[in-house]
C-alpha cells in the first residue's frame, strides 16, 4: 500500500526560511512556497499511513509552523492495477 498526502502550513514570516530549509530535508518529500492562504505545501509519499502520521507530527514539531492542514489519501496495489 502507498500513502500520499498534501500538508498545507501556515508558517511565521520571520522562519519561512528556516523552516523552508527543514521540510527540504524530508525524504520523500516535495516542498513548494505558495501564494494565498497558506505559506507552503508539502507532498509526502510513504509506505503506510503510519508513516504519514509519524512525518506530520515532525513538520508539526518544527520551530515556526503555526498550523497544519493534512490532505491524505491511499492506494493500494488492486486499485492501481485495476482490480476491484
Amino acid at each position: 500500500m502507498v500513502a500520499n498526502a498534501y500538508v498545507l502550513l501556515t508558517v511565521e514570516p520571520q522562519r519561512t526560511g528556516e523552516v523552508l530549509k527543514r521540510l527540504q530535508a524530508i525524504p520523500r518529500g516535495i516542498v513548494q512556497e505558495v501564494l494565498g492562504p497558506y505559506d507552503m505545501v508539502v507532498e509526502l509519499a510513504e509506505d503506510t499511513s503510519v508513516d504519514i502520521t509519524s512525518t506530520i507530527r515532525k513538520i508539526r514539531s518544527i520551530p515556526g509552523v503555526m498550523n497544519t492542514v493534512t490532505c491524505m489519501w491511499v492506494e493500494s496495489a488492486d486499485i492501481q492495477a485495476g482490480g476491484e
